[in-house]
């Protein structure tokens, strides 16, 4: 082998590297505090390594906003007769104190619609939940697409995600839908730099 093409193979195994590097998920919370979240118009705790959606009507924010990005979470209902929530990604702000959630784009965790999101086959998504249990999500957004896989299995693909970028929200609905508990919530950001 060539001197030439041998440093072509270490350049190539350098790229590779770097690519599955900036590919490791990031860890969204510590299991312990609330650190990298600010809670509006809600109360949430940690407890026993998950984060407990505690009381009020409003979101938990993550600090960063994000764009492209592979998010996954596990998550909840405490609630055995009614239970609602969700998680707003590339969200804007909550639109009122009348309307403490933001206007889009929310995957619901609200009894008969679990993984659904407007646009998309909720009857799928809803096939997919375990009552009672930890239920699985992997959310994959990417340009205009986002797609959720629900415990394993593909429940949607939906297209024309605007804005490019925003923020990323836990739901609270307690007064109506009683408390949630999330747990191991990674993100893998697509469009970030290689480190």
């Amino acid at each position: 082998m060539t001197l030439h093409r041998i440093w072509i193979s270490l350049c190539s195994g350098l790229i590779v590297a770097g690519a599955v590097r900036a590919q490791q998920p990031v860890s969204l919370f510590d299991g312990q505090t609330l650190k990298g979240w600010k809670a509006i118009t809600c109360e949430a705790e940690v407890v026993d390594g998950a984060i407990l959606i505690k009381s009020g009507n409003g979101i938990l924010l993550a600090e960063k906003q994000y764009g492209d990005f592979v998010f996954e979470c596990d998550w909840k209902a405490l609630n055995t007769n009614m239970w609602d929530s969700g998680i707003y990604f590339r969200a804007g702000m909550p639109v009122s104190e009348k309307f403490p959630w933001p206007k889009q784009h929310q995957i619901n965790l609200r009894r008969g619609q679990e993984g659904a999101i407007g646009g998309a086959d909720r009857e799928k998504a809803a096939s997919l939940f375990k009552k009672g249990e930890w239920n699985h999500f992997k959310l994959t957004v990417k340009g205009a697409t986002a797609e959720l896989e629900f415990n394993g299995e593909k429940a949607w693909t939906r297209e024309g995600i605007e804005p490019a970028k925003g923020n990323l929200c836990l739901q609270a609905e307690v007064p109506g839908g009683g408390q949630f508990l999330f747990r191991n919530l990674t993100i893998v950001e697509l469009d970030a730099p290689a480190p």
